[in-house]
């Protein structure tokens, strides 16, 4: 997909979801609808280096309707660090569709993700999580891709928020992740090229702040917006894990651990 189309279709998604939403929010019926773009100083994935010395830039649209969502996001890379013909810096765009139920005590999640990718053919996952309404609020997700790159990635995550004056919130994160893979070349084991992939992989930590804009002004319109400053730390928890991620590491650097952060400015009604 070309650079034109991907911002084409990231125009026309974002007016299609005020369009329809804000009709419906008004009948009171229960849809809703978020709009936010995040500045951060990396793009790390699943624990793979997918930037280098370069601000990112990651719109995201979504539309929420008695537990269906309709979500768009997109990568952009301001300063490329590949240096291959023709890429577009708008190298990313996902389509994500999602369905939620809370059965009281445990809730759940299923989903679809189609990523649109510029420097790789294109996937599919299906995906399905768990989460316990306690605390910590601890999560499992299954994610599995039956396109281009077939294998299963496995997440389980526990958060927490703290309360702070003024409606701020304090909020912490801590991921573990597993990956095995049904493809060789794509996620090779790194004790053996022949093999797949198949353990621990990497573990991620995040800290971040919630600051409606109520908490510094008395517009009315202010309900509708935050802003959200974040850091994170993305680092091995297995050797394989530790080894893969630097093999994956741009310009031969072999890092396998990043810190990183930035903010997102959200707009929800």
């Amino acid at each position: 997909m070309s650079n034109s189309k991907k911002i084409v279709s990231v125009c026309i998604c974002l007016v299609l979801t005020i369009l329809i939403a804000v009709p419906l929010h008004a009948d009171n019926e229960g849809p809703s609808a978020d709009l936010s773009v995040s500045l951060l100083s990396a793009y790390i994935w699943r624990g793979q280096q997918l930037s280098k010395n370069s601000l990112v830039i990651q719109p995201s649209a979504t539309f929420s309707y008695k537990g269906f969502s309709a979500n768009l996001w997109a990568n952009y890379d301001t300063d490329l660090y590949r240096t291959i013909d023709e890429l577009d810096n708008l190298t990313e765009t996902d389509y994500t569709l999602t369905y939620e139920y809370d059965f009281g005590l445990v809730g759940t999640q299923l989903g679809y993700i189609y990523y649109a990718l510029n420097q790789a053919d294109d996937s599919q996952e299906f995906f399905a999580s768990a989460t316990l309404n306690t605390l910590l609020s601890p999560t499992f997700t299954i994610y599995r891709e039956f396109s281009h790159y077939p294998g299963t990635y496995l997440t389980f995550e526990i958060s927490h928020s703290l309360a702070l004056p003024h409606d701020i919130t304090l909020d912490m994160g801590l991921l573990g992740s597993a990956l095995f893979s049904d493809d060789s070349a794509a996620y090779p084991d790194p004790d053996d090229s022949d093999d797949n992939y198949s353990g621990l992989h990497h573990g991620k930590t995040s800290v971040s702040l919630t600051i409606p804009f109520t908490s510094f002004l008395h517009d009315p319109t202010a309900r509708y917006f935050t802003l959200t400053p974040e850091v994170d730390w993305v680092f091995p928890i297995s050797g394989d894990g530790s080894n893969d991620m630097a093999d994956r590491a741009l310009g031969n650097s072999r890092d396998n651990n990043f810190v990183y952060g930035g903010a997102t400015l959200s707009f929800s009604f």
